[in-house]
């Protein structure tokens, strides 16, 4: 087993928060391996690349010899997890929970190792405890502390109603936690009420309270709001090999190491060797591209990711150079110089005056596969690659 700092290094690449440090490395230095818990309600079949931020980061305890807990909230997904919510969530019928369970095994285990990963359903112990457990559950907190909890208290504030059975999800994910008698436990940063919650009951079970690691929720593709199926800006686990190779190219420059820390296998000396091979070209692609093949390696295996660049299609994703780049020629004739708008039209990459405004305008003409964000002129002898949408680019030539 690595040494204690070797790990803390690898756990706390990415994490929000580690509550506490001091303890973690307290059970580390045991020797002995960690229980580590993250649950996760079945709430939708499938799952996208924010939600593998949490699954990576079992994988990683995995590779340091813990024991990796999975734990489906196939009970509190009957409950409905009242985090972030506005109103009250519907909660799912038994036949959902368990059929949309099964898709999560599925697309899990491309990530984690089957053999060694216990997979638990909360509704084991839950469905023990009974009408006199959950009282006894209950009066282990008061209302009072439940309302300091920020969706709770936005909504009480704001005359929204909250169901009694709102305030027994937190109680019931902190009661899975004593149930397995977890070392550590994994959430978002959205669940930060939860994950102590456990603290707290473990505690008055008389057990060593767990270290909550918090994971930062990961950024669509469009680099400000989080990844979400319904804002269109997500990578899907199930997403066709060549159309998850594509978006993934069209990641912003500046989300790519975020991506790299959350997302990838490789070690964080890889990661800087990767970083700085891309400050030399001055440019991430490469390093987008590697990131591309290896999240389609993973999902798809490796013979569907050597296919990944040719099966893109005809899109070309924003800051992508392809192969064969055609070459085009613009003649200046008597001017000096020509604007960017109207090179996009004489070079054939904007249908007229009015297309090439526009999509430079919404940031989609890259030069030499860097995002041009600036209005700029070119002059005879120039000779770019430039790229107008995901339809459009050539090698132009200006004489």
């Amino acid at each position: 087993m690595a040494t204690v700092d070797e790990q803390l290094a690898l756990i706390s690449r990415g994490a929000d928060e580690i509550i506490q440090e001091d303890e973690l490395r307290e059970k580390l230095a045991s020797g002995r391996p960690l229980r580590v818990k993250a649950g996760f309600d079945p709430t939708a079949p499938d799952l996208h690349l924010g939600h593998t931020v949490l699954i990576n980061k079992l994988r990683q305890f995995q590779e340091l010899g813990h024991e990796v807990i999975f734990l489906i909230g196939d009970f509190t997904g009957m409950i409905g997890d009242p985090t972030g919510k506005s109103a009250t969530r519907p909660p799912l019928s038994r036949e959902d929970v368990l059929r949309n369970a099964e898709t999560y095994k599925e697309q899990v285990f491309k990530i984690l190792d089957p053999a060694k990963t216990r997979v638990e359903f909360n509704s084991s112990w839950m469905n023990e405890i009974g009408a006199a457990g959950m009282i006894k559950l209950a009066g282990q907190y008061t209302v009072a502390r439940m309302l300091e909890r920020d969706d709770f208290d936005k909504r009480y504030k704001g005359n929204q109603p909250i169901a009694i059975h709102e305030f027994l999800y937190p109680l019931v994910q902190g009661y899975d936690s004593v149930a397995l008698e977890a070392d550590v436990e994994l959430g978002g940063t959205d669940q930060k009420f939860n994950l102590l919650m456990g603290r707290t009951l473990q505690k008055s079970h008389g057990q060593a309270p767990q270290i909550c690691l918090t994971m930062p929720i990961l950024e669509g593709l469009d680099g400000v709001q989080k990844m979400s199926k319904s804002l269109g800006n997500y990578v899907g686990v199930n997403d066709a090999p060549g159309d998850m190779y594509r978006k993934l190219l069209s990641l912003p420059d500046d989300l790519t190491w975020r991506y790299y820390e959350l997302l990838s296998a490789c070690s964080n000396e890889e990661l800087e060797a990767i970083k700085v091979e891309a400050d030399k070209l001055g440019t991430p692609q490469e390093a987008k591209k590697r990131f591309a093949l290896e999240m389609v390696t993973r999902f798809h295996g490796a013979e569907a990711a050597e296919a990944a660049p040719k099966s893109a299609g005809n899109q070309i994703a924003l800051g992508e150079i392809p192969d064969n780049v055609p070459e085009v020629v613009v003649e200046l004739g008597d001017q000096a110089d020509i604007h960017i708008v109207p090179l996009l039209r004489e070079a054939g990459l904007a249908q007229n005056g009015k297309a090439a405004k526009d999509v430079f305008a919404r940031g989609a003409v890259y030069l030499d596969g860097e995002k041009l964000s600036e209005e700029r002129t070119f002059r005879a002898g120039d000779s770019h690659v430039i790229q107008a949408g995901k339809k459009k680019i050539a090698k132009v030539i200006i004489k």
